[in-house]
């Protein structure tokens, strides 16, 4: 089963994601990153709910508003964890088998911690205010 646009979260409506992607489907970027992870082998272990849509507040889950969820990167784990940003990003490689490398080295764990995850969650916030620029670039070249 692949899971659409408007699929449910993890859980009852959803019982085999193992991960639901929460991203702003009115971003152009946004979306064009999310239609590739779709057509990426593993995307049916995954729901995607575009937030800018009607009727997402529903599907948001706990600790999650409409807002926060339009503003970063959010995913939901089969367990309920609730991620943001680079670790997010790193939690949804590891369930797609072409991207599981990079997600595997962000989340990688040492014996003091997380070395990789802050140096990519620096980069990942240094991007956002970036994004609509962009977006809007990369449609004037026709890349969108």
């Amino acid at each position: 089963m692949r899971s659409g646009p408007d699929a449910g979260g993890c859980g009852p409506a959803n019982p085999t994601a193992e991960a639901t992607v929460f991203f702003d489907g009115s971003c152009p970027l946004c979306r064009a990153e999310i239609d590739h992870y779709r057509r990426s082998a593993g995307a049916e272990r995954v729901a995607f709910v575009d937030v800018a849509g009607e009727g997402s507040a529903e599907r948001l889950g706990p600790g999650l508003t409409r807002d926060a969820a339009l503003r970063r990167f959010h995913l939901r784990d089969r367990d309920g964890q609730l991620l943001s940003g680079a670790a997010a990003f790193a939690r949804l490689w590891t369930v797609l088998p072409r991207w599981r490398w990079l997600g595997r080295l962000i989340a990688l764990r040492l014996r003091d911690g997380r070395p990789v995850l802050p140096i990519a969650e620096l980069f990942y916030r240094l991007s956002l205010p970036l994004r609509p620029r962009l977006a809007r670039l990369l449609t004037r070249l026709r890349l969108l």
